[in-house]
């Protein structure tokens, strides 16, 4: 064999070998040295399991999908944007929510989102949607939201909470009271049978999450 054949082989070897020795597949090396770098070997440990937990969904069904992105992301830790960004309100990106290890119920919800539409989950099917929340059997409510997955339109959506863990269709959550929901392409206002659209999202805090993304 001539040496620069000898030279090449070994260099699609190398090439070869490198990128299945780092074992990514939705981030890049860039990405996830950067993250890395910002938040500690921690963060990149749970953003390896993000992209494997990607990975090994992709030829799973919906409901498969959807129960591998919600429990994931569950396991994360809870913490309120005061005490957490030391904000009154901010919306993390799904890498700023692994990255810190922690968020409140729209970076759930934000998160989740986006990993599904990595997913190849057309965006029509899904919205994160603004709730208000009643915890059982008290008069005690609070601002909240989550996502839900739409089969089809006008169907009852499945919920992905981080409160009640388990995925459960909308009509079996009488602790939630929808307000309003969106996402990249609409907004949409509750009523009291189902939603209208009310236009594009233009929402602020959506913008600011757009551009760190």
């Amino acid at each position: 064999m001539k040496p620069t054949l000898i030279f090449s082989f070994f260099i699609i070897f190398f090439i070869s070998t490198s990128n299945i020795a780092s074992g990514l597949y939705n981030i890049s090396n860039e990405q996830i040295s950067a993250i890395t770098k910002k938040y500690g070997k921690r963060a990149q440990n749970r953003v390896l399991l993000w992209d494997k937990m990607i990975e090994s969904s992709k030829d799973k069904k919906i409901l498969q999908k959807l129960k591998n992105v919600n429990e994931f992301f569950n396991k994360i830790r809870y913490s309120t944007d005061e005490k957490h960004w030391r904000k009154k309100d901010y919306w993390a990106t799904p890498f700023e929510f692994m990255g810190t290890g922690a968020g409140d119920c729209e970076d759930y919800a934000i998160a989740k989102y986006f990993s599904l539409r990595k997913l190849g989950v057309p965006d029509h099917k899904l919205r994160i949607t603004y709730v208000t929340y009643q915890k059982k059997r008290t008069k005690y409510e609070q601002a909240h939201m989550v996502l839900t997955y739409y089969h089809k339109v006008g169907s009852t959506p499945i919920v992905l909470d981080n409160i009640d863990k388990k995925l459960q269709l909308a009509s079996k959550r009488d602790d939630l009271k929808p307000v309003y929901s969106f996402n990249a392409n609409g907004l949409w206002q509750a009523k009291n049978k189902g939603s209208v659209k009310i236009g594009k999202n233009n929402l602020k805090s959506w913008k600011s999450l757009m551009s760190r993304i």
